[in-house]
């Protein structure tokens, strides 16, 4: 190489828009164009029921979350792996604490990963390495608690600004006995994960909540179901301010809606269906588009500029 290109810089790679998702059947890390095609295999895990994800661009990083095989067991597991589908970490392993964790989000700023642990019963966080794993919020802690579907948690979403998590409590299929919840990121001065008095019920009597994501600029809240309708198999949204006088469906008709992911520059969001269903829509619900029809069983989607 000659002196002069050695000093003239490497042109900066053009960032694209892809959508990540998962394949919970296939055990599949999928990416695709923000239409849908361009369709690419990141990574194959059978039978470890891929459920939640997220995408750190800024380290070229994807985070996941396992249930694992036994949903009765501690077999759950986070894995990282690079974007290109190199250097795949297992940073909290099978075996150790989790049981069946769900959707992840991450706090960039504090370097820590947030998590739903279904059959846990628990709202939890670890260092972005794996580290230090507390919980923040515990509904019980033998099998028999376990049984009570209505103690799963499930979505969550971070309010960073005002130091508050948002949760989903599903409730059993269609029972009418879904939450979505709220209280302090930390828990409070001389309580514990069992014994919180911060806990919010938000919003009560649903179908089946399942993942939950902000718009912290206009304060509102968006969520799937995967119930039945007139309120299941939709994505709604609702103020968070007052999320019981203002909840609306703003989609309906999907089969059995999981994944959901906010690309709020361009006001629009992507969600995911059991069914193996990709979707796109603007954010209040209109110019609905179909972009992957029956093509795996898909839980977690992101959005991400990468």
């Amino acid at each position: 190489m000659s002196e002069a290109e050695a000093r003239t810089p490497a042109t900066p790679r053009e960032k694209t828009e892809r959508l990540f998702f998962l394949d919970i059947n296939d055990g599949r890390i999928l990416s695709s164009a923000i239409d849908g095609t361009d369709l690419k295999l990141i990574i194959q895990r059978l039978g470890r029921s891929p459920d939640g994800i997220l995408v750190d661009s800024e380290n070229g990083w994807l985070y996941w979350t396992e249930m694992g095989t036994d949903y009765n067991a501690h077999d759950g597991s986070i894995e990282r792996i690079n974007l290109d589908g190199s250097n795949h970490v297992t940073l909290i392993p099978p075996g150790s604490t989790l049981v069946t964790p769900k959707q992840i989000q991450i706090d960039h700023d504090n370097g820590t990963l947030y998590w739903c642990d279904r059959e846990g019963m628990r709202v939890m966080r670890a260092n972005i390495d794996g580290s230090d794993i507390e919980t923040l919020v515990q509904n019980g802690d033998s099998p028999q608690d376990s049984a009570d579907i209505e103690r799963w948690c499930v979505g969550i979403a971070l309010d960073l600004p005002l130091g508050q998590i948002y949760w989903t409590q599903k409730g059993p299929p269609d029972a009418g006995l879904g939450r979505i919840l709220r209280a302090s990121i930390d828990i409070p001065e001389d309580e514990t994960a069992t014994r919180r008095s911060d806990i919010e019920t938000l919003l009560d009597k649903l179908p089946e909540p399942i993942d939950l994501e902000l718009d912290l600029a206009t304060r509102t809240i968006y969520w799937t179901d995967r119930g039945n309708l007139p309120r299941g198999n939709t994505v709604n949204r609702a103020s968070m301010d007052d999320i019981a006088a203002t909840s609306e469906v703003v989609l309906e008709g999907l089969d059995e809606g999981i994944g959901l992911s906010l690309d709020l520059p361009n006001n629009r969001m992507f969600f995911t269906d059991i069914g193996g269903n990709l979707y796109s829509a603007s954010l209040d619900g209109s110019g609905e588009r179909e972009l992957l029809h029956h093509a795996g069983s898909f839980t977690g989607i992101v959005y991400a500029v990468v």
